[in-house]
């Protein structure tokens, strides 16, 4: 009868450890976000998100790519908690698709003419992507900013066709342009300001009649079902604390005069 008290009493105790042992999930897992990000966003953003978890003990889970494909996978998926684009255009496709909400602002993507170091063959401006055996990477068209906007210079002064006989790179982000010129796999491409870093890559800046700076927004997302964190981390990101970080990875911050004509 001892023995089988004593067995009772160890059983009991063994289950009450484990149950003190198991994990609780739910109140004590930490509070996170799903943000997905236009890629050229990439080291700004990582930033800021390290920042905001600092401050508010928050993580920040980022999902990295072209705008368009990002429109593509919040709309099958409807996950996640917040959309920043590299520019307002796509973040107006998302809108009028539904997926989120009306946007802050941040700061500006600025394209420029990107060269190899000491820009060998000359190139003043984007009339001289047309030249015969200029090899240029461009982003595509239906997946980055950087690819629409520039479809758009392109068309506007009548040489897309001699454009894209010059292509030999179609990229989904701009960070794969980039990397396609300092590899020198291509001559020229039109990227952006920020992408302009050490000494691999130079920049020829379009003149006034070819500026086609974009405004760069958050919001967010209209599926989210953490509205009021979500609010938080696009306060924070459009705080000048936030501004502050896109200015040191090289984006002017929003507002600012000289992109004063710059459509929203």
């Amino acid at each position: 009868m001892i023995h089988r008290s004593r067995f009772l009493t160890g059983l009991v105790f063994l289950l009450l450890f484990a149950c003190l042992s198991m994990p609780v999930y739910g109140a004590d897992e930490p509070e996170s976000l799903f943000v997905h990000a236009g890629a050229g966003l990439k080291a700004a953003m990582l930033e800021i998100g390290d920042l905001f978890e600092e401050e508010n003990g928050i993580a920040i889970e980022y999902n990295f790519a072209g705008a368009g494909t990002l429109i593509t996978q919040m709309e099958l998926s409807k996950k996640g908690d917040v959309f920043v684009s590299g520019g307002t255009p796509d973040y107006k496709v998302a809108q009028d698709k539904g997926l989120v909400i009306d946007p802050e602002y941040i700061a500006y993507h600025v394209p420029v003419i990107g060269v190899q170091a000491g820009n060998p063959l000359g190139i003043e401006s984007i009339q001289d992507f047309t030249k015969e055996g200029i090899k240029l990477a461009l982003g595509d068209v239906n997946a980055t900013a950087i690819g629409k906007q520039g479809q758009k210079l392109f068309d506007k002064f009548g040489i897309s066709e001699d454009v894209e006989k010059n292509v030999v790179v179609r990229a989904p982000t701009i960070n794969e342009v980039v990397t396609a010129l300092k590899l020198k796999q291509a001559d020229a491409s039109l990227i952006t300001l920020d992408q302009i870093k050490g000494d691999d890559i130079e920049s020829v800046a379009l003149p006034d009649e070819e500026n086609i700076a974009l405004v760069v927004p958050i919001g967010c997302t209209t599926f989210t079902t953490k509205e009021e964190t979500a609010q938080k981390f696009v306060d924070f990101v459009s705080s000048d604390e936030g501004k502050a970080i896109f200015k040191k990875h090289g984006f002017p911050v929003y507002p600012d005069p000289v992109y004063a004509n710059v459509m929203l």
